[in-house]
């Protein structure tokens, strides 16, 4: 499928995908950590299926897997939070950045246990679009001489419970309600001389629409004053 769709873009999921494949071989020595770190820089930059393909080809389950073209349209998700928490085991559990950097972003399921370990590097842990595999995750961040941030959008429960030793964990977020059906996330780990730091974000789309909003806000307010001048 894949040598018959190479021109196909491919997806965030599917890069993270190949990622957990050369993070395996990593760990059973397979690679070598230079063999390891030009594979992985290569998969995030790959945009389609035939740049993906060979990353893994040489490696157990190696071999990507292009999605079924369905020429049928599907119902798109509602986006709300019931929607949004799918069951399952996650599309991904772990990530390790050494003296590199790791992302999981995009549309990914977030597992119940997500662990991930930066030393001399960083990571970037994204929740604005992702699933979740239950109504309460949780985030554990080792950074040591490094740092992990956690991003997760509006609506969204904090807690953070790690500890930190010449290093810290952010707790801004903490405090800040629920919305109903809302995930909770939880923030554990540790971290030396490094940090874990939690943000919460608007995803892209919904900056864009308030930033429209507004703008037509402000063309109607200008339209309601040019009319009470006349």
């Amino acid at each position: 499928m894949t040598e018959e769709l190479p021109e196909l873009r491919a997806a965030d999921a599917d890069r993270e995908r190949v990622a957990e494949v050369l993070r395996d071989a990593l760990a059973e020595g397979r690679l070598d950590m230079e063999e390891f770190e030009e594979r992985l820089d290569a998969t995030y930059k790959a945009r389609t299926y035939g740049e993906l393909a060979p990353i893994t080809r040489d490696l157990p389950v190696g071999q990507v897997a292009a999605p079924k073209v369905d020429m049928l349209k599907q119902p798109e998700p509602d986006g709300s939070w019931a929607s949004r928490i799918v069951g399952g085991e996650g599309s991904s559990t772990w990530s390790v950045a050494v003296m590199s950097g790791f992302q999981r972003k995009g549309r990914w399921t977030v597992p119940r246990r997500f662990n991930c370990f930066a030393f001399w590097g960083g990571g970037e842990i994204d929740l604005r679009d992702a699933n979740f595999a239950d109504r309460e995750v949780e985030i554990n961040c080792v950074a040591i001489m490094g740092g992990v941030e956690v991003i997760v959008p509006p609506g969204v429960e904090v807690v953070v419970r790690g500890i930190g030793i010449m290093g810290g964990f952010d707790h801004r977020e903490e405090g800040v309600a629920g919305e109903p059906g809302a995930p909770r996330v939880i923030v554990t780990g540790f971290a030396f001389w490094g940090g874990v730091g939690v943000e919460r974000k608007l995803r892209k789309a919904d900056r864009l629409r308030l930033r429209e909003e507004r703008r037509q806000e402000r063309r109607e307010l200008r339209e309601g004053r040019r009319r009470g001048e006349r």
